[in-house]
């Protein structure tokens, strides 16, 4: 029997869970299913799913088409209305194994969503493997609780609620097992980690307790955070925890005060770059990637600038860049907008300066020796992901799934182009950076 498909769109945390899903059509016999596990953060995105699901079915008449993923959660009976769909399932129903075998046993509904909104528990799936990637996302956390004016993602993926350490360990120490080099933590909103579970533990805490009880895990990264909710003990692993990879994305979205405020945003302008720079005090080789939003109601050629400087002022890397996107039922959606030409002008205008600070920042690689997880290996050459997440092509062979050392020589190809120092990592458990109070913390480009 053939494999299910399954396109995947959106975040990491989708990205995980159509992983879940896979495993699930294909322990239910459903090798023929295609399954579309859609995004609803932007209209564009929600397109693109449609698009998707049109080309499946021109491609694959006789496939079996499940739609699922915020945009049916959301909006289940446009998904249900399309001619090619066979089913449309919610965020919550898409996750549980049953689902599955109900669909392959002829029992299942047509749409089969539920009120995600009361959902309290969030189960953990424990993954065997995640496709032959040397790199695994682990989801920690599910839903928000927080409003954000232009946000309709809550309504998706409901209430803010966080797996159990033990579950977490687990997977970390499975994935690990079946080869994974490198564990990426993510949810909706796992800076909110733990508030729901006995003894509030904070997401510093879980990733300490983490690291220590899986030490054979040689690298992590966490994905989106909301600087002014990180807490006391994330930003001591950042200073002294070698495993901890020397790259945050932030949830930033504005660099205007007014315009973060409109969006109900829990940070201001200044707690961005305090984050950052002390973040950089902590561990001067780090960077930052951010998700920034052009053009949200009311921004004002002004209001505009101040994020545009956000890039130099908070010293940002990689940037996600994002034309705001009217949501239906969001309270920013009745603001006055701002002309659709305007905000794709100020969003080319934002991922150019990201772009300058990307190819900045590769310039002043030029020399550096740098750990590469390596992801790609074929015809003699190799290529993969270092620490700061930043992509780098080999100039030889290396096996997929090694940390390997490899010398900067060049940019090339949106990335780093690097020459191979060592062809295996010997040091599979890397030892933390010593802390305070110790000698000197070793740094990575010394």
């Amino acid at each position: 029997m053939s494999a299910p498909q399954v396109l995947t769109f959106g975040c990491r945390l989708n990205a995980y869970e159509s992983e879940v899903m896979r495993a699930h059509a294909a322990g239910a016999g459903l090798g023929d299913a295609i399954i579309v596990n859609t995004c609803a953060v932007t209209a564009e995105a929600e397109r693109q799913a449609r698009q998707a699901i049109r080309k499946a079915r021109r491609t694959n008449p006789t496939a079996r088409i499940i739609v699922t993923g915020c945009g049916a959660q959301i909006d289940p009976q446009t998904y249900a209305a399309m001619p090619e769909v066979d089913h449309v399932l919610g965020n919550a129903e898409k996750m549980r194994a049953e689902t599955f075998g109900a669909l392959a046993g002829g029992t299942g509904a047509r749409v089969a969503v539920d009120d995600i909104m009361a959902v309290r528990e969030t189960a953990g799936h424990l993954l065997a493997g995640f496709r032959g990637r040397a790199r695994a996302f682990v989801q920690v956390q599910q839903g928000c609780d927080h409003r954000c004016t232009f946000c309709i993602i809550p309504y998706g993926r409901g209430p803010s609620r966080s797996l159990p350490m033990g579950e977490i360990v687990q997977q970390v120490r499975t994935l690990v097992a079946a080869g994974m080099r490198e564990a990426v933590l993510t949810g909706v909103d796992i800076t909110a980690y733990g508030a729901d579970l006995p003894g509030r533990p904070s997401l510093g805490q879980m990733v300490r307790r983490l690291l220590a009880q899986v030490p054979e895990l040689p690298r992590l990264r966490l994905s989106s955070l909301d600087p002014v909710e990180v807490d006391e003990d994330l930003f001591c692993l950042i200073e002294t925890e070698r495993r901890l990879m020397p790259h945050l994305h932030l949830s930033l979205q504005a660099g205007d005060d007014l315009v973060l405020k409109r969006m109900k945003r829990r940070h201001s302008r200044a707690d961005a770059i305090a984050f950052c720079n002390r973040a950089r005090r902590l561990r001067p080789e780090i960077v930052f990637g951010a998700d920034l939003i052009a053009g949200f109601p009311t921004e004002s050629d002004a209001m505009f600038e101040n994020s545009l400087r956000l890039v130099e002022d908070c010293g940002l890397t990689y940037l996600h860049v994002f034309p705001y996107s009217a949501r239906r039922g969001t309270p920013a959606a009745r603001m006055p907008q701002v002309p659709a030409g305007q905000r794709r002008e100020r969003a080319a205008r934002l991922r150019n300066a990201g772009e300058a600070a990307m190819q900045r920042f590769f310039a002043g690689r030029i020399g550096h020796t740098v750990r590469v997880l390596v992801e790609k290996s074929a015809d003699g050459m190799a290529a993969g992901h270092c620490e700061h997440f930043a992509p780098v092509r080999l100039d030889g062979p290396a096996a997929v799934g090694t940390v390997i050392t490899a010398r900067i020589g060049g940019v090339a190809e949106g990335g780093l182009a690097g020459t191979v120092m060592h062809p295996a990592d010997p040091h599979p458990n890397p030892l933390p950076l010593r802390g305070r109070g110790d000698a000197p913390a070793l740094r990575l480009h010394e």
